[in-house]
């Protein structure tokens, strides 16, 4: 059985960064919800609990808490920030509000090496982020760190391998986080690692040959990284009953369509074949502005065309689609909680009962970098598995307002621009996602000593780990000087170009 660690998710912005962390240490890990009964705990039979932070106050009556019973179960549970007042308040302890709180960098002073701290310094760089502390600890327990603002930074129970901390191991600013996180894993928890993409790759192939049996599956390929690991995978499971389909939607970038047959018909062959319905998607979207009209209109025609070549293709049973992590998160509560909506996503829900294809998602619990480094160990060519992330509804998403043939020449043009500039960037490699966008306004311009009143073009251009957040990338001046200049002779009809730097909160990466 596969070793895991269930991480209860109170709530906290970067839960989803210690799975990370978790992961990136060789071990296996889920996030589940914080009110996850001691049974089904039993059931999954983790390694190992942590107890994420979280925007509340235990000493709040409606703040989110947890099944006591799974105190008493020998698991080794580490709680952090929220979730170690949490178990100070389950545990007999005492919380009170934080005079001031404490919030950003602190020093942190390890009192007790203990397992925790093992091997590392006594002074540490941690970075805080709460309003209550634990003032009085539970029977068995004893302080292991603090600061100059709080006595019980750090607190453990060695016999029953509890144990909390008020800091944030699993961010950046808290330079000793990761590996406080390994000393709780391994020595600690007794965890043995060892979690690769060779070993889910192993995992996955006999579950999808146990699941899919003589069947056959139909495989929405879009040339993205996601939807392409996600074709290797069942490729490397069951052959020739992975049906590849390749939707040529109009909405592509220049040259992808000769691009993604080159890869899939040559460089790694595939059970493969290119569907047109140019015509079909851009019909369905005249005089349509609205954007989540459109991601829904470009998900219903998904679904009819795959419908209809599916029929041609004999008995499909199953659906498979590359949903990510960061997919499910956004489009619903991966824990069961009360998020918002952000965006629909495509390849997320919405497929109707009557389709009679079973879903298969091979890929729903992985981070866009772990589905890189798995593509890579499946055999995938490098310039694919590095691909930049391209959104399921294509260029209709960097339209903003009616999708017409004009407008999607003009965008694939500015585009195709920002890619050949960004590829020669000797900064490339640290760019997540780099594209243009047209705006819905126009403004006046001197073109040949000529006025002209033409469309604007926003140049977008983020860093990020995961697509959970994101930054505007600082590029040189005379990089965005160039990207203007091009766009605006040779992407014919804009005649200005803006530059986005929007951060993600409070912005999403794509503009719809």
């Amino acid at each position: 059985m596969r070793e895991k660690v269930l991480i209860l998710d109170f709530g906290s912005q970067t839960c989803q960064l210690i799975a990370r962390r978790v992961r990136e240490l060789g071990v296996y890990c889920e996030i589940v919800p914080h009110d996850i009964s001691a049974d089904k705990v039993s059931q999954a039979a983790p390694v190992a609990i942590i107890l994420s932070g979280g925007p509340a106050s235990v000493r709040a009556d409606e703040s989110p808490s947890m099944d006591a019973a799974i105190l008493e179960m020998d698991i080794p549970v580490l709680g952090i920030c929220y979730g170690m007042q949490l178990l100070g308040q389950l545990l007999g302890g005492v919380v009170e509000k934080h005079t001031g709180g404490e919030y950003g960098p602190a020093t942190l002073l390890v009192d007790k090496p203990d397992e925790l701290f093992a091997d590392l310094e006594n002074r540490l760089d941690v970075w805080m982020s709460h309003g209550d502390l634990v003032r009085e600890l539970p029977d068995g327990f004893e302080t292991l760190a603090h600061t100059d603002d709080c006595h019980v930074a750090a607190m453990g129970n060695a016999g029953k391998k509890i144990y909390g901390v008020q800091f944030h191991p699993e961010v950046v600013h808290t330079t000793r986080g990761k590996e406080i996180l390994r000393n709780f894993l391994f020595r600690v928890a007794g965890c043995s690692g060892g979690w690769t993409m060779a070993g889910f790759i192993a995992e996955e192939v006999a579950r999808i040959k146990e699941t899919v049996g003589d069947g056959h599956v139909i495989c929405g390929l879009s040339g993205g990284v996601d939807s392409s690991v996600t074709a290797a995978l069942l490729n490397r499971a069951i052959g020739e009953r992975m049906h590849a389909v390749f939707v040529d939607n109009g909405l592509l970038r220049a040259g992808e369509v000769e691009q993604i047959e080159r890869y899939f018909q040559h460089d790694f062959p595939l059970n493969m074949q290119t569907v047109d319905a140019r015509k079909e998607f851009l019909d369905a979207l005249v005089g349509v502005t609205d954007p989540e009209r459109k991601r829904k209109i470009i998900g219903k025609v998904f679904i009819d065309v795959f419908s209809r070549t599916a029929k041609g293709l004999g008995k499909i049973d199953f659906l498979a689609q590359g949903t990510l992590y960061p997919d499910v998160i956004e489009s619903v509560s991966a824990s069961g909680g009360p998020s918002a909506t952000i965006k629909s996503h495509h390849n997320v829900g919405g497929l109707p009962d009557e389709l009679g294809f079973k879903l298969i998602e091979p890929l729903r619990e992985l981070f866009k970098d772990e589905v890189r480094r798995l593509g890579a160990e499946l055999g995938l060519p490098a310039n694919l598995v590095n691909r930049q992330p391209f959104p399921g509804p294509g260029l209709a998403v960097r339209i903003i307002g009616e999708v017409t043939e004009e407008r999607l020449e003009i965008l694939r043009a500015a585009d195709l621009i920002v890619q050949q500039e960004m590829e020669n960037w000797e900064g490339y490699d640290e760019i997540w996602q780099s594209f243009a966008v047209l705006l819905p306004v126009k403004s006046v311009g001197v073109m040949g000593d000529e006025r002209t009143y033409a469309n604007v073009a926003a140049v977008r251009v983020v860093t990020s780990l995961d697509a959970m957040t994101a930054d505007w990338a600082r590029l040189p001046h005379d990089l965005l000087g160039r990207l203007s200049a091009r766009i605006i002779n040779e992407a014919h009809g804009v005649n200005r170009v803006v530059y986005d730097i929007s951060s993600k909160p409070p912005s999403t990466i794509e503009w719809e």
